[in-house]
């Protein structure tokens, strides 16, 4: 785990070793709202999962799924499928990817319970200016290998700090 700032407390209760724990979250396609199982992506590639916070909310989250939307060919050669969640509704998502071009799928954790699940829940959201917005996803970080293992965790303690993707790519490399 890797850590920019002390400013916001965080729990992280996954870590490198453990079996990443499965969900089913919804994605909006061209077709429709679609389920995503992550027991159903096991086995077929590695999986890089990136929690942001928010849609809309600025540069940030919107400047690190246009990166990586950008560079898919290189997780496309590393045998990756990357996946972004956000609490958002997946309509949300689905006019945020559209406006800023982002070509990654995106699931819909409307409830929290992924973001939970992986520990990576603010209590407080933005405490400096009075938001109390709990079970946002601070900015994580996950790789998880062919057999569902993680191999890689980082969580952001600030929702500016963007993820080591070069550090993602190279876990990438060694599996």
């Amino acid at each position: 785990m890797r850590s920019t700032s002390n400013e916001l407390p965080t729990t992280m209760s996954i870590k490198v070793g453990d079996q990443a724990p499965d969900f089913t979250l919804v994605t909006k396609t061209p077709d429709g709202p679609e389920l995503v199982s992550l027991g159903d992506l096991i086995g077929k590639s590695n999986i890089v999962l990136l929690f942001v916070p928010m849609a809309f909310t600025g540069g940030c989250c919107t400047t690190e799924l246009c990166d990586v939307s950008s560079s898919m060919a290189d997780y496309d050669s590393l045998d990756a499928k990357v996946l972004g969640i956000s609490g958002d509704n997946p309509f949300a998502q689905e006019a945020w990817a559209e406006k800023e071009g982002i070509t990654l799928t995106l699931l819909s954790d409307y409830d929290h319970a992924v973001t939970a699940a992986y520990g990576v829940a603010y209590e407080q959201f933005l405490p400096e200016k009075n938001l109390i917005m709990g079970g946002v996803a601070k900015r994580s970080a996950f790789v998880i290998d062919k057999a569902g293992i993680i191999q890689y965790a980082e969580v952001q303690e600030h929702p500016k700090d963007m993820p080591d993707f070069e550090a993602i790519k190279s876990t990438l490399r060694s599996l």
